[in-house]
């Protein structure tokens, strides 16, 4: 089964043009009136964009009538490499590259590889915009299918997932195994470079970022790059504006939920995160695994140059630039740049002439909280 006639404008793709508008010759039509129907496997790889494999494997399965042997024990075909077993050829082909390293689709536009078709259509969509799956509930839209699939549970409702060990439940698997971690203590991704532990691969990757220097997501607006995609996709929403989550109590909006949901618990007083070793509370959860390192006494993040150790990569970070020289916080109405955003904040007010911290004592206010904490100081003064 040939689905050359689907790859090639995938390889010659171009910027603003759509891959897939191609005439379809007939190939895995079976008939020719049969174009326009929803089941024609030719007409849902050009409109739902799944990869050919997959429509082959469908293919193979409607037209049998028999099970394709994907679920089955027999595995005629051996990758020579590893020993594992498939059922299809092109599914031997397609794991075969993991070894070989090779990335045959290569983006015309920023130069990046991909080892399977489904990556590379994927990838293509941050460049197009795309978003093919449109939830009907609320009228959001995803680049990918998976996100859309986990949206779509936050509608329902439903919570497939529960723990034995404390009858918590979840909607997503990937947050019901991380939380199954906390009982195991199980960390099996290991930093080779800190010693830092991890429950998630994902988790892992991106802290292998601070090592690395890696910042692979990149702003188009003004050229900033992230680490971390959720800090990218926040920081881009400083251009358009867009705050979509309000606060109830004050009307106070924020970008994200999560930045709403920590917001709440100020109206509510709400600290869900609580210390084992002294009782002490918190709100936000980073603030808490701050707190526990002060406990272990473990400073993870190792400075190569002096030897000094950090508890937080935020202030490891902060350090590097010492000896790096680096400044990206560029103040826009006098040039001056600092090593980190809170500086900067702090200089801008000097053009604002904004002062924030106020003396409930005698009204004094003050641009900077350490001036402030000064301050009141000589009121409490015996």
């Amino acid at each position: 089964m040939s689905f050359s006639h689907l790859l090639l404008p995938v390889l010659n793709w171009r910027p603003g043009t759509d891959p897939y508008k191609e005439t379809c010759p007939g190939k895995w039509c079976h008939k020719n009136d049969n174009f326009e129907t929803d089941d024609n496997l030719c007409l849902r790889v050009l409109q739902e964009r799944i990869t050919p494999q997959d429509a082959v494997h469908e293919h193979d399965s409607q037209g049998s009538g028999k099970d394709t042997g994907i679920n089955s024990r027999s595995s005629p075909y051996k990758c020579k490499e590893c020993g594992k077993g498939f059922c299809k050829n092109w599914a031997l082909i397609r794991h075969q590259q993991i070894h070989t390293g090779v990335k045959p689709y290569e983006c015309s536009e920023c130069g990046k590889a991909c080892r399977y078709m489904s990556d590379f259509i994927r990838h293509m969509r941050f460049h197009t915009g795309e978003k093919p799956y449109k939830c009907k509930e609320c009228g959001k839209a995803f680049k990918r299918s998976s996100s859309f699939a986990h949206h779509m549970k936050i509608h329902t409702g439903k919570k497939l997932h529960e723990c034995r060990e404390c009858g918590k439940a979840f909607t997503h698997r990937s947050t019901f195994i991380q939380h199954n971690m906390t009982h195991t203590g199980e960390k099996p991704f290991l930093c080779k470079e800190c010693g830092k532990a991890f429950c998630l691969n994902s988790s892992f990757t991106q802290h292998m970022r601070i090592h690395t220097g890696e910042k692979p997501y990149e702003c188009n607006e003004c050229g900033k790059a992230f680490t971390h995609r959720s800090t990218f996709i926040r920081h881009k929403k400083i251009h358009t504006g867009e705050k979509p989550f309000e606060c109830k109590e004050c009307g106070k909006a924020f970008c994200d939920s999560s930045s709403l949901i920590q917001h709440m618990r100020i109206h509510t007083g709400e600290k869900p995160y609580q210390c084992s070793e002294c009782g002490k509370a918190f709100t936000h959860h980073s603030v808490f695994i701050r707190h526990n390192r002060t406990h272990s006494g473990i400073k993870p993040l190792e400075c190569k140059e002096c030897a000094k150790g950090f508890y937080y990569s935020s202030s490891f970070i902060r350090h590097m630039r010492i000896h790096t020289g680096e400044k990206p916080y560029v103040c826009r109405e006098c040039g001056k740049a600092f090593c980190d955003n809170f500086s900067l904040t702090q200089h801008m007010r000097t053009h604002t002439g904004e002062k924030p911290f106020e003396c409930s004592e005698c009204g004094k206010t003050f641009s900077h909280s350490s001036s402030f904490t000064h301050h009141r100081k000589t009121h409490t003064r015996v």
